[in-house]
This record gives structure tokens, sequence and C-alpha cells, in this order.
């Protein structure tokens, strides 16, 4: 991931992953068999493990602990690589743009799941709150500021942003 982020798909090479890590490239080959499935791999994992899913038994509690979540990421050297990385090669290549709608589509799974959970808690989610916008509404702005070069929402933002989701979801 580090090299894919310094490099950009176009001047990362399996010979450079296979040195970092300290194996041949037939090692590197024997578990991808392209470096387009090894970089997907590798942005993928490093999603999944910066932005996981919460339950912590409310839709504002689960909203803060992700929006928190992804405000730390986006506020790193590495964050807004990927950030910008993933726009590169999603113009390049329409494989990195499936992998990044499927990253989309997992994130929108979980927000109708934490949106559902609130529902069988009693919480007044309206009817028509959609878990495709609250996600995309998030990652416009957070691409549009990765970007533009404009600072990314500070962790210090979550409650207003959360706030904010909240007003469109909560009835009453």
């Amino acid at each position: 991931m580090q090299l894919l982020l310094e490099r950009g798909f176009d001047g990362m090479t399996v010979d450079d992953v296979a040195e970092a890590a300290g194996v041949g490239k037939a090692t590197i080959y024997r578990r991808w068999a392209s470096k387009e499935l090894l970089a997907n791999d590798a942005m993928a994992e490093l999603f999944d493990i910066e932005i996981p899913d919460a339950d912590t038994g409310s839709i504002a509690g689960d909203l803060r602990q992700v929006y928190r979540d992804a405000l730390m990421f986006v506020n790193t050297k590495e964050g807004v690589a990927l950030i910008r990385l993933a726009v590169t090669e999603m113009n390049r290549d329409e494989q990195f743009t499936a992998f990044y709608r499927g990253f989309l589509q997992r994130r929108i799974a979980l927000t109708a799941a934490a949106l559902e959970r609130a529902r069988q808690r009693g919480e007044p989610i309206r009817a028509g709150a959609d878990p495709v916008l609250m996600v995309q509404w998030l990652a416009g702005v957070l691409i549009l500021r990765a970007l533009t070069g404009e600072p990314m929402p500070a962790v210090d933002d979550t409650d207003h942003l959360v706030e904010m989701t909240m007003r469109s979801i909560v009835d009453g």
C-alpha cells in the first residue's frame, strides 16, 4: 500500500513490492495474478482497517464513531493520498471504478444495517432515510477537499457532521 500511495499505480512495480516484502516476485504472483489485483486488495484492506463498522447502541453513536474514524484517516497524509489515488485510478481503469463502487456498496450496506438496528431499537428514523445519500454526501465532501487541496473537516467537526446527518434521517 505504501508503494501505491507514494508512486501511484503506474509507478509501482511488482518487483518493488516483492523487494519491500523480502520475497521473490514469483511469491507475489502466486497470490495475485496481476498488479491490478494486488493493488485492489491493498486498497480494500486499507479501507476496511481505517473505517470499521460501528454498533454503539444508537444511530448517533454509530455515525459519530464512523465519522470520527473517517476524519482521523482523511486527516493523515496517507488518507489524502489514498483518496487522490482512488480518483486518479478510477479515471484510468474501470477495474478501480468497480473496486471503489464495491467499497461504497459495502459502506452503504453497513449504513442501511445501522439504520435498521436503530429502527428496531425504536429510534425515530424516517422511512425515507437514504443510506446511499448518507454515504455519498460525506464521501463527496472528502473527495472534493482532497482534489482541491482544501483542509479536510477536522476530527473536532464530527459532532457537527453527525448533527447534519441526523437532521436528515430522524423524524421530529
